[in-house]
């Protein structure tokens, strides 16, 4: 399992790095649109930077992924919007 926290100038690039096997799964956390917001964790500084849905959408399927579930603020996951895709080819 890999874990990252891209910047905004990154998130484009992150999925494009990931090289799946047809049929792996990605799953991810993203914000509920575009930007950049500073949370703490441990009492210690967060950055956190997510694109839009769409932005994310359309990054899945131009790198061989499809949308198998997107939920957001999902009240079973701490509020977090979730994502799930599979990589098809």
């Amino acid at each position: 399992m890999r874990e990252f926290e891209p910047m905004d100038s990154d998130a484009d690039k992150i999925i494009d790095l990931y090289d799946a096997s047809p049929g792996a799964a990605l799953m991810f956390t993203s914000g509920v649109s575009h930007g950049e917001a500073i949370g703490s964790y441990r009492g210690e500084p967060l950055y956190h930077a997510s694109l839009a849905p769409e932005e994310y959408r359309a990054l899945l399927k131009s790198t061989g992924f499809r949308v198998v579930a997107h939920i957001v603020e999902d009240p079973n996951c701490d509020r977090r919007t979730i994502w799930l895709a599979q990589a098809e080819n």
